[in-house]
């Protein structure tokens, strides 16, 4: 390991455990946000158990999917855009360490107690709804529940950075987040869907954030390395859209803003 990569992952280790400290004292708040990010999944397990009764694969897929929900969620509009808004972003650059780090560490802790907080509403409900898991589906959701984060963080962190050119950030965020919903899997599983439908849905980067490992956690997944394949393009390309939004971003708030 070279001395570059030991000394990021220290100080990303450390910007984790910071804000996770930072993040138990606010609790209450976090447990307010937790209930919010259940809602959805919750909705749609009950009104597809409604509609489609005795099918076994759909609760599974919902409870598995309000796991995802918890582990993939981001708030970069509340974090990083507000850090821009607030002026708090100028302070950020000048740090001797990548900005993204604490972003990311502040993304991870808040991940962690989303996951802490909402497993016995994650175990009551998939006792409940007596959801049927294989060991073999669930390691092979693994990877893409940690390509469906990263696509995740990088889609947001990138909507949120249009804070430096508006004050609609939080808008574009929440445009976004209605787009995961409608189309990463929420408002309807994707293996639902009608062709050509299904098959444009499985290539858009939503489904790839949030239903892919919901999908392949619920056994509903023949080819998973394509998924896995489809995942890995899209977290390159907008990895590489971050990258130059970020590159602007900068030169803009430094000669206008900073």
């Amino acid at each position: 390991m070279t001395i570059a990569v030991r000394r990021t992952s220290l100080l990303l280790g450390m910007a984790i455990w910071r804000s996770s400290v930072q993040w138990w004292s606010f609790r209450s708040f976090v447990i307010t946000l937790v209930a919010a990010r259940t809602v959805t999944p919750l909705l749609g397990l009950f009104v597809w158990s409604a509609a489609v009764p005795g099918d076994t694969g759909i609760t599974t897929y919902y409870v598995v999917l309000l796991a995802v929900q918890l582990m993939t969620v981001s708030y970069e509009h509340h974090t990083l855009a507000s850090d821009i808004y607030g002026g708090d972003f100028a302070v950020e650059l000048v740090k001797p360490r990548p900005v993204v780090l604490d972003l990311l560490g502040t993304n991870l802790a808040l991940r962690f107690w989303h996951v802490m907080f909402g497993a016995p509403v994650i175990v009551a409900v998939a006792l409940l709804a007596d959801i049927s898991l294989t060991g073999v589906d669930l390691l092979l959701a693994l990877p893409a529940i940690v390509l469906a984060a990263g696509l995740r963080f990088v889609f947001t962190y990138t909507l949120a950075l249009t804070a430096v050119w508006t004050q609609r950030a939080h808008g574009a965020v929440a445009m976004g987040e209605t787009l995961i919903f409608l189309l990463g899997g929420t408002a309807a599983p994707l293996t639902f869907l009608p062709e050509p439908f299904r098959a444009a849905g499985a290539v858009l980067p939503f489904w790839s954030m949030l239903g892919a490992p919901a999908e392949i956690a619920a056994g509903n997944i023949d080819d998973v390395l394509e998924v896995y394949a489809v995942q890995l393009g899209w977290l390159a390309v907008t990895g590489l859209i971050a990258v130059l939004v970020w590159r602007r971003a900068v030169r803009r708030f430094t000669a206008f803003g900073g």
